[in-house]
């Protein structure tokens, strides 16, 4: 092309990592840019965001929910400032994500229209690779680096690229230094392993617990089978954090469910009476949750050493990929089943699952939110994608949606930032338009952009060969999101303006679904299911619902192991307690 530019370059560049689609706000500094990608005829395809900030959760969503690496573009000052809370949510949540900001500045640097020092900016977010692009020529190298830096750390990286070098031509690369246009995009994964004394001492410890738990999380991912097999080896309870509830299936008896705040009291149960713990691919926050100090003797396992050992005291730290890694232990860890522990665990598991059916069932004014999440369970598609806003959505999501195999969730969990999960559904959606996608969110994050991106939903809809895109807003009128059994039912300052959103849905034509009576919540969720375009399923709930955090296993002798000796004075009391209770139990 006699007229090929820096901007076309890039756009080559995006096929060759096979970077299917870029989300962004279309600007005057990314123009040259934008002009390419429409000019490559959809691949990759450029989808506009309602807002920048849309735009970096739907790149952050499409890494969670494909495993590959997202793509978002911005242009200078206040749009490259809305970018931060995607991105903070990729980098908390180790996911890759490349970041492409454009520059118009012209005149000398330091007091241009707009201008902010976007290295600065981005000096944290993405404080693993940020680069200028100085000139087209090296553009190739710059993006390689840029792509395999995001890939090999999991993490958001940034590139600022000048419109003057957007618009520049394309010199000829040849003359440039070995290495630009030699580079092959793309790297096969390393196969990691931890050495061998490591693997025996693992093994060794989990082979004399008597009371193992097993806490997944979202780096267990490809390794079901093998936690599985490990836990019925050992007679192991399981339970996981919220990024790692889609890991394991939920309906096993022993599944003891979301460990934290938002989770279950049978996972705090979990880890008050284990006597020996097991941590795969998860940096829970929740530390409060898990077993004392001096309780237990842990074995973690995470690809990443820097997280090794981060939250919690690890006795083994085992660096390598957890499929690769629980093989290896499988292979040498004794056939122990322990069969008091595991119906140990069980039994508090059925008991927890007993006391949901009766929460969901309680009354409310007007719809109870656990009834509306408790009902998707059974309808939800085993081919479904789920998209978790942040909010007492959290909570329902956590204890009473169980997600069958196979299906994908996805939520901010790390940096908990409100707005993500309409994004993160649009990506989801777009990535398999065959496949129905369910976003789950209250009126705050409806409220902070879900609104402005059911336009996108609504650009794009037709083009999906499965239309299902269902949107749930559980419409509790509540300000702060989180105030149930916090503060004062019904306190006017807390009060949300309320919106009919499943109206608005109607006027974009999509479809909407008002909900405002309990026997009611099932069919809603029918017919939103069965619609032949997206849907939103508007549900008022009762906002005084109390959120009711599990209370931690053990929680009043968590401030006697604060004291060192207090600690060590208790642990065999301890220990000797939760045997004899866990024998009585059973």
């Amino acid at each position: 092309m006699a007229d090929r530019t820096a901007a076309d370059l890039v756009v080559e560049r995006l096929r060759a990592w096979r970077v299917p689609r870029v989300f962004g706000y279309p600007g005057a500094a990314l123009a040259p840019l934008v002009a390419a990608l429409e000019r490559a005829g959809g691949d990759p395809a450029f989808v506009p965001a309602r807002h920048e900030e849309a735009a970096s959760f739907m790149a952050t969503g499409h890494a969670k929910f494909t495993g590959g690496i997202g793509v978002c573009l911005a242009s200078q000052g206040p749009s490259a400032v809305q970018l931060l809370n995607g991105l903070y949510d990729a980098k908390l949540d180790s996911k890759p994500v490349v970041a492409i900001v454009g520059e118009d500045v012209s005149g000398p640097l330091g007091d241009a229209h707009q201008e902010i020092g976007l290295t600065r900016l981005f000096a944290d977010v993405c404080n693993q690779f940020v680069r200028y692009a100085r000139g087209p020529g090296h553009l190739p190298a710059l993006l390689d680096q840029a792509f395999r830096t995001a890939a090999a750390t999991r993490s958001p990286v940034c590139v600022v690229l000048p419109r003057e070098v957007q618009e520049a031509a394309v010199p000829d690369l040849r003359t440039y230094a070995g290495g630009v246009v030699t580079a092959t995009p793309g790297e096969p994964p390393a196969r990691v392993l931890p050495h061998e004394p490591d693997l025996a001492a693992a093994a060794e410890l989990l082979g004399s617990g008597r009371r193992v738990a097993i806490l997944v999380g979202q780096g267990a991912r490809d390794a079901v089978d093998e936690v599985v097999a490990l836990a019925d080896r050992l007679g192991a309870g399981v339970a996981c954090s919220l990024l790692g509830k889609p890991v394991v299936d939920e309906r096993l008896p022993y599944h003891a469910g979301v460990l934290g705040e938002a989770g279950t009291r049978a996972a705090a149960e979990l880890m008050g009476g284990c006597d020996t713990l097991l941590l795969v691919g998860t940096n829970d926050p929740w530390t409060g949750y898990l077993p004392m100090p001096g309780q237990v003797r842990t074995v973690q396992i995470d690809i990443d050493g820097r997280r090794v050992g981060s939250r919690y005291l690890v006795d083994v730290p085992l660096v390598g990929d957890a499929a690769e890694t629980l093989r290896a232990l499988l292979a040498r860890v004794p056939d122990r089943p322990s069969p008091q522990w595991r119906a140990t665990v069980e039994n508090s598991v059925d008991r927890w699952r007993r006391e949901l059916v009766d929460r969901a069932a309680a009354p409310a004014e007007p719809v109870n939110p656990q009834l509306v999440l408790q009902e998707l369970s059974p309808r939800l598609p085993r081919t479904a994608a789920v998209a978790v806003d942040v909010g007492s959505v959290v909570y329902w999501y956590a204890r009473h949606l169980e997600l069958p195999p196979g299906v994908n969730a996805q939520l901010c969990g790390t940096l908990g930032a409100m707005g993500c999960a309409l994004p993160y559904a649009v990506a989801a959606k777009l990535a398999a338009p065959d496949q129905p996608v369910v976003a789950l969110l209250g009126d705050g994050a409806m409220q902070l952009n879900g609104l402005a991106e059911l336009i996108t939903v609504a650009h794009h809809w037709t083009r999906w060969q499965d239309p299902r895109l269902v949107v749930l807003v559980l419409n509790n009128r509540d300000q702060s999101g989180l105030a149930a059994g916090r503060e004062p039912a019904g306190d006017p300052a807390q009060r949300r303006p309320d919106v009919p959103y499943a109206g608005w849905a109607r006027l974009l034509g999509l479809h909407g679904v008002r909900v405002d009576r309990p026997e009611l919540v099932g069919a809603a969720w029918d017919e939103a299911l069965a619609a032949d375009r997206p849907c939103v399923v508007e549900a008022v709930v009762d906002a005084a619902v109390p959120l009711a955090p599990p209370e931690p296993a053990l929680a009043d002798l968590r401030g006697l192991f604060a004291d060192g000796d207090a600690a060590h004075r208790l642990r065999e009391q301890v220990d000797r307690q939760l045997s004899v209770a866990a024998d009585d139990i059973v």
